[in-house]
């Protein structure tokens, strides 16, 4: 098997890891400060790969050089991660979940600045389908709404953890000084557990953990081990063997895998019209991974 299918298939198992982040999230966000729950979650997630490392050959010294790297990228992507929950406060998991189907296209911006990844005319093209087909979810096919640009706060605050992400993607080949992905992903999630403890140590403090109800113990569980450690291994992994705008255009998978887990948590389907935004997000992730022929 190729590095590229490799790579594919690594993002495929990621958007769909991702979604359930989303729907238990969206179940938990209104119980514990944000930056509280990813501290703690960052830093499970950091004993779980850690393990992995030390099952394949274990750490070596040179690993973490410019150790200030690791700062960075866990900064942005902790980041990311709480204004997630941020969002999902008051938005929808499908609404959300097309919010970060916007990330490809400012992935391919950031990819272009720092690593001159030019797009060809049927990766724009699918950016722009898929960027349609987000805008339709957002703004739940209402098109009075798109006309007055009506976002919810929810949305608006995760757009903005969206761009840390897009600019994380092709950071992570800019940084690289050649470990492993499961080494750089634990620089990662323990630079992020320092940045979020510096950032959320007050609220920490304060959270009554024994109190908390069963369902952020559930998705601190799922987040830590499936939607951190393991989806960041993945993402790095597929960083290193596909351009950044391929990468992050998995994310159009996403909100039909947010559906499925709606469905299964019982939370019911969307609107049908807001179903055909989602179809053209999936004809955005066709069209891009044709180009890769």
């Amino acid at each position: 098997m190729s590095d590229i299918l490799r790579g594919h298939l690594a993002m495929l198992a990621f958007s769909a890891l991702v979604a359930g982040s989303f729907s238990l999230g969206s179940m938990s966000a209104n119980h514990i400060d944000p930056a509280a729950f990813n501290a703690v979650r960052f830093l499970c997630g950091a004993v779980v790969v850690a393990a992995l490392v030390q099952a394949r050959g274990g750490f070596k010294p040179w690993h973490f050089r410019a150790p200030w790297r690791y700062l960075v990228l866990g900064g942005l992507f902790g980041g990311y991660f709480v204004l997630m929950f941020e969002g999902l406060k008051t938005a929808p998991p499908v609404s959300t979940a097309a919010v970060f189907t916007l990330t490809p296209i400012m992935t391919a911006g950031f990819g272009y600045l720092l690593l001159r990844q030019v797009m060809t005319a049927r990766m724009a093209l699918a950016l722009t389908i898929g960027g349609a087909g987000a805008l339709w979810v957002i703004f739940r096919a209402d098109l009075s709404a798109l006309l007055a640009f009506e976002v919810g706060r929810g949305e608006l605050v995760y757009f903005i953890g969206c761009i840390a992400h897009a600019v994380y993607t092709p950071l992570v080949r800019v940084l690289n000084r050649g470990e492993g992905a499961p080494v750089s992903t634990f620089g990662t999630m323990i630079g992020g557990a320092v940045v979020l403890s510096v950032w959320g140590g007050s609220a920490m403090v304060d959270t009554d953990w024994m109190a908390l109800p069963g369902i952020v113990w559930i998705t601190l569980a799922y987040t830590s081990v499936m939607a951190t450690a393991i989806t960041v291994v993945l993402l790095q992994f597929a960083s290193l063997r596909l351009p950044s705008s391929k990468v992050m255009a998995y994310t159009y998978l996403t909100p039909t895998w947010v559906i499925g887990w709606e469905v299964a948590l019982g939370n019911g389907v969307p609107p049908v019209l807001v179903l055909g935004g989602v179809v053209l997000t999936v004809l955005a992730l066709g069209l891009l991974l044709k180009d890769e022929g």
